[in-house]
């Protein structure tokens, strides 16, 4: 009898027994650290006096043990003891080690920085009593993610205590809770908490990484995010602070997602920083050529190599780590397209790293969130990730952008429209040309602005970048932002301008929260902050980024329209399909959905692409599974004309409830009832909302 071959899973390298429990793991006889490196010759472990990070009070030499794994245990290796490794290897293209590097451990609980600004790994019991807390679960059709920064949503807040401004622990206290409960949004995604540095380039003029994409290490939670309390009693307490605002979020039933970036590291190109990774196995490590060049797919000068098993399986235990003994409910991966690259460079779905997060039974349940695109070659890949993952639609921003912006700018020169309504609708229904029906709607992240790029206000206030802040000539930042200044550029006292913005950004968020898919909305965005067209803002720890909670009468009506299209969203399930529906067939928990133009009659094949009629009528019905039947009107009208608009016919009785319209101000109570065939005089450039009964 012959024996079928055992098939393996693509992603079994990756998961070998040589790189479980890498790191500081305690026990009986103190710690035992294990580090990999399948070029290194020798490793030694340095212990450090708890005061002078500089005085090495030991220096212990790490065994060899097999695969790649370098070893010691020592009774020195107690929580909080403070400790570094030094790496030697051969010289050769590709190879960077110097013995005489003192090197962050990669898997690294906590950090201290020592007093030349190199650091010291700290070793962590990271006890915590969860108490009754457990995971809220929403589901991805109910979710509404808030895309905020740590120190910026906190830092000004008058009803947070000074001493709580900027940090974890403020992040949770009540009147953020309350924040997010009143507005209602369902998930907090963070930028990156990872410990991160600032480049050197912008410590030399004076400016800093505020928003984190400069790792240093992928297990440890930036201690600059902390109290000052919790900073002066040393990591442990810093962890403890991160856990507790997990848990208090939780209790509040809110989800919290991570932006990570295992894409690239703080260590640079070469000549870089030599801080961990660079030192212990750069061949390994890091993208290259057979010389030793590095293969840049970030922009950020390094690109992590996740086409070898070790630097796939670090990234994989960084997720189980912060999914399990941290909590988190998920993740939205910076660049997740240099983590799907093969051995060739070229991205693949298929990739073991990605498939090995998508099916590890350690991350079940776990929100799986791409930015689909890099800078290196084949780098745009929206709508290729697998199923299970959900990816940023940059589609549906720009195509929305330009409907309600870029569009008006041109028919305001040019007397029409450059493009029919056709492609805004197919983004509005889910983009099903873009994610797959196996996949379905809400594959897609929606959203409008995101921290990367101008916020909603300044969207609507000006033509182009205004970067100078930065230190580089204004040559930073996005050119194409797809805005309209709409007449004056930035700050401005017209009236007729100020108004026909406020009515943009309701387009806008309304167009975001009446879309199939899951919005993603930018913190702040509800209450119309601006960063003064600085549309790249990531080295500016300053008033220009941190939420101002001091609001004009038009800001609190913007707020308020928000919560009430957030609240519309969860009453009515047409608006948050699960699945795309299919012509003659019922799917379950999809929304079936009928186009009409601004006569009431089905849109016809011309006049999707015809600029002159940009007027559509929106009908979706629910299919239900698990909610009521349910079904919604909404009329877009995206020229600056003002419209008379017939409702369509049904069938007999039907009626329309009206529930939202982006021409008011303020958002009013609504409720009024019109029937098939009524007239309705609809405003230049705006929306309506029914539900029909």
């Amino acid at each position: 009898m012959v024996r079928p071959e055992t098939v393996l899973p693509p992603h079994a390298g990756l998961l070998d027994d040589a790189f479980d429990d890498l790191g500081v793991t305690l026990g009986p006889d103190g710690g035992t650290l294990r580090v990999w490196s399948a070029h290194a010759d020798a490793m030694q472990l340095l212990v450090f006096d708890d005061v002078d990070l500089d005085w090495a009070t030991e220096t212990l030499t790490m065994a060899p043990t097999g695969g790649g794994v370098f070893e010691v245990t020592t009774p020195l290796l107690r929580p909080g003891a403070r400790y570094a490794i030094r790496v030697g290897g051969p010289h050769g293209p590709g190879n960077t080690f110097n013995p005489q590097t003192l090197l962050i451990e990669p898997y690294s609980r906590g950090l201290v920085s020592g007093s030349f600004g190199d650091w010291r790994s700290v070793v962590i019991d990271g006890a915590f009593d969860w108490g009754a807390s457990t995971k809220p679960r929403v589901p991805m059709d109910r979710t509404v993610i808030y895309e905020g920064h740590v120190k910026g949503l906190t830092k000004r807040h008058p009803f947070i205590p000074p001493a709580l401004h900027g940090t974890y622990a403020g992040l949770a206290h009540p009147a953020m809770i309350e924040h997010f409960h009143s507005l209602g949004i369902t998930s907090v995604e963070l930028l990156p908490v990872h410990a991160f540095a600032t480049e050197p380039r912008l410590l030399q003029l004076g400016l800093t990484n505020y928003w984190g994409y400069n790792s240093l290490n992928f297990f440890t939670p930036h201690a600059a995010y902390a109290t000052a309390a919790s900073r002066a009693e040393g990591p442990e307490a810093v962890l403890r602070e991160f856990k507790g605002m997990v848990k208090l979020l939780h209790e509040a039933g809110l989800e919290v997602i991570l932006d990570v970036v295992y894409n690239h590291t703080a260590e640079e190109s070469i000549g870089g920083p030599r801080t961990s990774l660079r030192g212990i196995d750069n061949r390994s490590y890091y993208r290259q050529t057979d010389e030793g060049v590095y293969i840049d797919e970030t922009g950020c000068g390094n690109a992590v190599n996740t086409s070898t098993d070790a630097a796939a399986r670090l990234v994989l235990d960084s997720l189980r780590y912060w999914t399990n003994d941290v909590q988190i409910d998920g993740f939205r991966f910076d660049l997740a397209v240099t983590l799907g690259r093969d051995a060739n460079h070229s991205f693949t779905p298929d990739h073991p790293l990605l498939q090995a997060i998508r099916d590890d039974e350690h991350l079940a349940g776990t929100k799986l969130i791409a930015e689909p695109w890099d800078v290196g070659m084949g780098g745009w890949q929206t709508g290729a990730f697998g199923e299970g993952w959900h990816e940023w639609n940059d589609r549906y921003r720009d195509r929305v952008r330009n409907f309600w912006l870029s569009d008006i700018d041109y028919a305001r020169r040019a007397d029409t429209a450059p493009v029919g309504i056709g492609g805004f609708a197919t983004r509005l229904a889910g983009s099903s040309n873009t994610f797959s029906e196996e996949r379905g709607p809400l594959a897609s992240i929606n959203f409008v602005t995101a921290h990367d790029g101008f916020t909603l206000r300044d969207l609507v206030s000006y033509d182009v970048k205004h970067n100078l802040g930065n230190g580089e000539q204004n040559r930073d930042g996005a050119d194409t932002n797809r805005s309209f200044n709409h007449g004056a550029e930035g700050r401005t006292d017209d009236e007729r301008v100020l108004a026909t913005r406020r009515k943009a950004m309701r387009n806008l968020m309304g167009t975001l929260l009446l879309s199939a898919g899951v919005p993603m909305i930018t913190a702040g965005d509800e209450m119309g902050r601006t960063q003064r067209g600085n549309n790249n803002a990531y080295c500016h720890d300053s008033t220009l980024t941190w939420l101002s909670w001091d609001l004009a009468p038009w800001q609190r009506d913007l707020f308020a329209h928000t919560q009430r299209l957030l609240q519309l969203r969860r009453e009515n399930p047409a608006l948050r399909p699960k699945r795309f529906a299919r012509a003659g067939e019922s799917i379950p928990s999809a929304s079936v959905m009928e186009w009409f133009d601004e006569r009431g009659e089905t849109m016809s094949g011309e006049r999707w692409t015809d600029p002159s009629h940009r007027t559509l009528q929106y009908l979706a019905t629910s299919t239900p599974e698990e909610e009521q039947l349910n079904r919604i009107l909404l009329i877009v009208h995206g020229n600056e004309r003002a419209i008379d608009v017939t409702l369509p016919t049904l069938e007999p009785g039907v009626s329309f409830v009206s529930l939202w319209s982006s021409e008011e101000e303020a958002p009013t109570e609504h409720g009024e009832r019109f029937a098939a065939g009524d007239v309705l005089a609809v405003a230049g450039t705006s929306m309506r909302l029914f539900r029909v009964e």
